[in-house]
């Protein structure tokens, strides 16, 4: 994308859900790399340690409670952003929420607010950032997926859906800016399963407690993808072995994964420990506003700091040189 290397503000960038998980560990990842941030969330208490930990590292942070399922207000937070930290160059949506359930168990409402949240969040971010970008002919969107986007699981209708959703947004953007010659990107970053809250914080109607498909990654694996795709624009980065496996294995021999996944999608996602159908979630309200998660979720002991895939993906960018660079003197 089109940047000057004369510039010498600070670059902005926009972090939907960062207040805990992959966007936490995101905002962290940017802020170290010299960016300004702004983090739109629900929770006071994450958005508030967001906001904490961007300015002990000298950067400025606009932390704003937005639900990003609501259109005018991530509309209203974008022309916030401009006004208070400058000119928006990267918008990362990240935001979404999750069940645990049947599809048959979720009612309509949950489905809804799902699909309202993981999906139509990232309508919303994609339209504010083009609000602003598209008149400067810069800046960068990076659409946070999952490898659930190719292939889906049990017990989590909703949000596969929404992923699925997302990668068809994103490639038909991607295409129309594209088409008109715009400079504007938009692009995927397709995560395996990671260690966040989130999965103390998914709606829950299964006996045991919900835990993602391992193997899993820490968040910064993701948030290191996620900043490199900013910066160097591409269709798709894939992070995590898993991910490389789910996405081939689907297209090469769906049938299998189909039968493999009915006998061990649904108990490879629960743990032991048993639930009760009082648990809190954050569907509609969030668990973040009086306590901080932070990035990392209960399973640090099972997850990789490590991720071969990107990590030679951002080699052979690096040494081929055929992506251009965001922000010039960014490393």
């Amino acid at each position: 994308m089109s940047s000057s290397s004369s510039q010498t503000t600070a670059p902005v960038v926009v972090v939907t859900g960062g207040t805990a998980g992959i966007g936490r560990a995101s905002v962290r990842e940017f802020a170290e790399a010299g960016y300004d941030v702004a983090v739109l969330a629900r929770g006071q208490a994450g958005l508030d340690g967001a906001r904490a930990e961007v300015e002990a590292l000298g950067r400025r942070c606009l932390a704003l409670a937005v639900d990003v399922a609501d259109t005018a207000a991530v509309e209203r937070a974008a022309h916030r952003v401009e006004a208070e930290l400058g000119a928006i160059d990267v918008w990362v949506n990240n935001a979404f929420v999750g069940a645990l359930s049947y599809f048959w168990d979720t009612s309509v409402e949950e489905f809804d607010r799902i699909t309202a949240v993981t999906y139509g969040g990232q309508v919303n971010g994609v339209r504010a950032a083009l609000s602003v970008m598209r008149p400067r002919d810069r800046g960068a969107i990076v659409n946070v997926s999952s490898s659930l986007a190719h292939r889906s699981i049990p017990l989590q209708s909703a949000y596969c859906g929404a992923k699925h959703a997302t990668k068809g947004l994103t490639e038909s953007v991607r295409t129309e800016l594209r088409a008109t010659g715009s400079a504007v990107t938009v692009d995927l970053v397709t995560l395996p399963g990671v260690n966040t809250p989130q999965f103390t914080w998914n709606l829950n109607k299964m006996p045991g407690h919900p835990m993602p498909v391992p193997p899993l990654v820490q968040p910064e694996v993701c948030a290191r993808a996620i900043r490199f795709a900013a910066e160097h624009p591409r269709r798709n980065s894939w992070v995590g072995v898993a991910t490389v496996y789910t996405v081939l294995g689907n297209r090469v021999a769906p049938w299998f994964l189909d039968r493999y996944l009915a006998r061990t999608g649904v108990d490879g996602q629960q743990t032991d420990q048993v639930t009760h159908p009082t648990d809190a979630h954050n569907l509609f309200d969030p668990l973040d506003a009086e306590h901080d998660a932070g990035a990392h979720g209960p399973f640090d002991d099972d997850a990789s700091s490590h991720d071969p895939v990107s990590a030679l993906a951002r080699v052979v960018t690096r040494a081929t040189g055929t992506v251009r660079r965001l922000v010039p003197g960014l490393a």
